[in-house]
């Protein structure tokens, strides 16, 4: 027994000093970069970020083909893996596997999704009553959308998040709000996107109201994540695919390490060119610690035809984003996009090109929650479908 705490000590400590090494690089190596590049700091961490510094390259063919083209690679790669999953489903229980109990949808399931129609009108409405509460309609939007979630997969398999694991499920909620956080504090540094209906507030009350609504990022995806886990096409179905061979040597681990340091270091330098690497470096670098302190990365069961971890995420953000961008797109406190190259082809607020930042960002979400509600791919696949 205490060599078993020892182990789970050591691992802990292990993951908790992984996340600063992370924190550290994610928020010292772009200000290092334009500090080394003459630039003055202090726009970069201006609270509300209300400034725009950052003047972008005009509309290109040429990058929204080169964009176009990665997207639609990554696009078929899920794509292909999704359709290994339909064909792999398994549709039959072996004997002594005891079937997961199903039950009725939850009647919080129902206060739920009450809670996000009615905030949802809220939001694309101009009530002159509700005219103080107009900005803040992000949070019970997601909140209810959260609930209704959680309990559909409560249905679906007779448990979820909140009544499985609710201290783990409740710490998502601050742990989102820092981690959402980090991601603004990089957009400074690019300005892809940036925030109206904001005017008048104070460093204070947009910090606050701001966490409020960064809170809901990670039990959204996580809650979703676990969802889609339900079906046997994403489950069972994602484990016989074909096996692909990854780089597990530390020298591989050790150059992607460099290379994306280097990369987040010059975003603020280059941003029209780097933008895409603020989802792109933060889980390369995570991945490659991962590797380097000699734990299984999140993409080793690839190596075993387990694709689970790899498409259960991307798809969980892409359907996340699908919602985000669509509440947001007639509130009166939302954010609009600059992006250079593809700012054209617009899917609500977003340019088309832009939702392929979803699905590297959902494997980020979900290494950002497994140390509080645990990794959902290391128990076995459930055969039920």
């Amino acid at each position: 027994m205490s060599k078993r705490m020892d182990v789970r000590d050591s691992s802990a400590m292990t993951v908790l000093g992984q996340g600063v090494v992370l924190a550290t690089m994610l928020v010292g190596l772009p200000l290092i970069g334009i500090i080394a590049a003459g630039h003055d700091p202090r726009p970069y961490l201006e609270m509300p970020p209300v400034t725009r510094f950052v003047r972008h390259a005009g509309f290109s063919w040429p990058w929204f083909i080169f964009f176009g083209v990665a997207d639609f690679l990554m696009a078929t790669g899920l794509l292909v893996a999704i359709r290994c999953g339909v064909r792999h489903r398994v549709r039959h229980r072996p004997v002594g596997l005891a079937k997961p109990a199903k039950g009725r949808f939850p009647w919080w399931g129902w206060a739920g999704g009450g809670l996000c129609f009615c905030a949802w009108l809220l939001a694309w409405q101009r009530f002159d009553w509700f005219w103080l509460f107009q900005p803040h309609t992000f949070l019970p939007i997601w909140a209810g959308f959260i609930l209704t979630i959680n309990a559909w997969t409560e249905k679906r398999k007779g448990s979820c998040l909140i009544t499985r694991q609710p201290l783990g499920f409740l710490g998502l909620f601050p742990a989102s709000t820092a981690f959402w956080w980090f991601f603004e504090y990089l957009n400074r540094f690019v300005q892809n996107w940036y925030y109206t209906g904001i005017e008048g507030m104070g460093p204070g009350e947009y910090s606050y109201f701001s966490s409020l609504a960064f809170a809901t990022v990670l039990p959204g995806v996580l809650s979703m994540i676990e969802w889609l886990g339900t079906f046997p096409a994403l489950d069972a179905g994602l484990t016989r695919c074909r096996p692909v061979r990854m780089p597990t040597t530390k020298a591989t681990a050790c150059f992607t390490l460099v290379v994306s340091a280097v990369g987040l270091a010059l975003i603020g330098i280059y941003p029209d060119f780097l933008f895409a690497l603020v989802w792109l470096s933060p889980l390369l670098i995570a991945l490659s610690l991962q590797a380097l302190s000699g734990r299984p990365t999140l993409l080793r069961p690839l190596c075993q035809g387990d694709f689970r971890s790899l498409v259960v995420p991307a798809l969980a953000a892409l359907i996340c984003g699908f919602f985000w961008e669509m509440w947001n797109i007639h509130s009166l406190a939302r954010w609009t996009y600059s992006i250079p190259f593809v700012q054209r082809f617009h899917l609500f607020a977003m340019p088309v090109l832009g939702y392929g930042g979803y699905p590297p960002f959902g494997l980020i979400c979900l290494m950002a929650g497994m140390p509080l509600v645990g990794n959902p791919f290391d128990t076995p696949a459930a055969i039920d479908p």
